[in-house]
């Protein structure tokens, strides 16, 4: 994203609070960590994702001076703290797990270490970025599971709930192992591969159908793939047979053929047939409509000959699994750690870290969440990503992160990458130090 994201873009609340804590001198430090409070029903691990853009929100964090004249003549808050805010600037450490890293519930994906009304201001964006990236990213990851080897393209910006949603899902699931999308901004702006192909209304627009097909191979002679299922899918599939020859004859390649509606399976083995049998095997059938990864997997395991997807609404809005039930809560504040204790939503107090076990196949074994200062076996999944505001030279591109996405998905168990629920959840152990902390957080509130 290039664009900078005004800091009215928050709750109210984030506002009211600092100007108490202004009136009240409270500028300690403070650490904030985002977690997930439990997986939702059935899935079986989260891939975190979104990082990139908190990182552009905090180093570009700063009020204009139209939004500092509004907040002066709303009649919510005083002078003195609308100047206060002219020269704030984001100048806090963040560690964080790095995109593409499979998490799991009460785990901490990323650490705000700043003064307190800096560490509260971005409460609402963080939130808002870090939640809805890992939901696509965890969602795509789930279609990649169920199509390893086949061609997946996010489809999803038409209905995707606003238009950074949709250019935001297209880099969380490009991220979790897409091949590419049809949003043609996010191929500006990550390099993301774009996939297209026609509408139907260029079919309809048309009077012959064979005709449509010839006007787009011309004007697309390398990259075709028309859409065969506006009126008759087999009777368009064999009209191809000599409109292809004709035009191979002039260098012009169909690369493909797309199905949209129906009995995807079906249309796809009669469709195939035709091809075939009519000296066209090279041209590859890719399908859409409502899909993700659940039809994927009762198309591959009935063996529709399909060779790629897009997929859209359904992964966009995570349709199924529509919200993270997360939360970026205070940790620490002036050297103390800090605990809410609310029913049902009670947290695990200070800085903590997250290390994370392998078996011999190499797989994820289980997870230890304890303190920052607990030296524990196994792997540190959080990490020093930025520093006084200005982020490390060490994160990585989008290509690297969609790799380290890779090597993660297939370090999961066997029971992690079944699209139904796991016998047994993975285990995430609370390490004595932290339970301890707890404890004597408690004592300390009790007196």
């Amino acid at each position: 994203m290039t664009e900078r994201t005004s800091l009215l873009l928050t709750d109210l609340y984030e506002l009211t609070m600092l100007q108490a804590y202004f009136d009240q001198g409270m500028n300690d430090t403070a650490v904030f960590e985002f977690f997930v409070r439990k997986l939702p029903p059935g899935r079986n691990f989260l891939m975190a994702a979104g990082l990139e853009q908190v990182l552009d929100f905090l180093e570009d964090l700063r009020f204009t001076a139209a939004e500092l004249e509004w907040l002066a003549g709303c009649g919510r808050f005083h002078s003195h703290f609308v100047d206060s805010l002219r020269d704030l600037r984001f100048m806090g450490d963040v560690q964080a797990m790095p995109e593409g890293t499979v998490f799991f519930a009460d785990e901490p994906i990323l650490r705000v270490v700043a003064p307190l009304p800096q560490a509260q201001l971005v409460e609402t964006r963080l939130i808002n970025l870090l939640q809805f990236q890992s939901l696509v990213a965890s969602k795509a990851a789930r279609v990649r599971l169920a199509a390893p080897d086949k061609l997946l393209v996010d489809f999803g910006l038409r209905r995707a709930h606003g238009a950074e949603a949709g250019l935001l899902s297209a880099r969380a699931s490009y991220l979790a192992g897409f091949n590419g999308t049809s949003t043609v901004l996010a191929g500006m702006t990550w390099d993301i591969p774009l996939y297209g192909t026609m509408a139907h209304s260029f079919i309809q627009a048309h009077d012959d159908e064979v005709a449509a097909f010839e006007h787009f191979a011309r004007s697309q002679p390398k990259t075709s793939t028309l859409l065969i299922d506006t009126y008759d899918t087999e009777a368009a599939a064999r009209s191809l047979l000599p409109l292809t020859k004709k035009l191979a004859g002039q260098g012009i390649t169909i690369q493909a053929v797309r199905l949209d509606s129906g009995d995807l399976g079906a249309h796809a083995r009669q469709v195939r047939r035709i091809l075939d049998e009519g000296g066209l095997p090279g041209i590859r059938i890719f399908a859409s409509g409502n899909l993700d990864e659940y039809p994927l997997a009762e198309l591959i395991a009935a063996g529709a000959p399909i060779d790629g997807f897009g997929v859209g609404t359904r992964m966009n809005t995570s349709a199924d699994r529509p919200y993270l039930d997360c939360a970026y809560k205070l940790q620490e504040y002036a050297g103390l750690p800090r605990r809410k204790q609310s029913e049902g939503k009670a947290t695990w107090p200070g800085r903590k870290q997250v290390y994370r076990s392998y078996g011999a196949d190499g797989c994820m074994a289980g997870d230890r969440l304890t303190t920052v200062d607990d030296a524990a076996p196994g792997e540190p999944l959080l990490v020093p990503v930025m520093w006084q505001g200005r982020r490390l030279a060490n994160v990585p591109g989008l290509n690297a992160v969609r790799e380290h996405a890779r090597a993660e998905a297939a370090r999961l168990p066997a029971s992690l990458r079944a699209l139904t629920p796991a016998a047994a959840p993975y285990c995430v152990t609370v390490a004595p130090p932290l339970k301890q902390l707890a404890a004597e957080v408690d004592r300390r509130l009790r007196k």
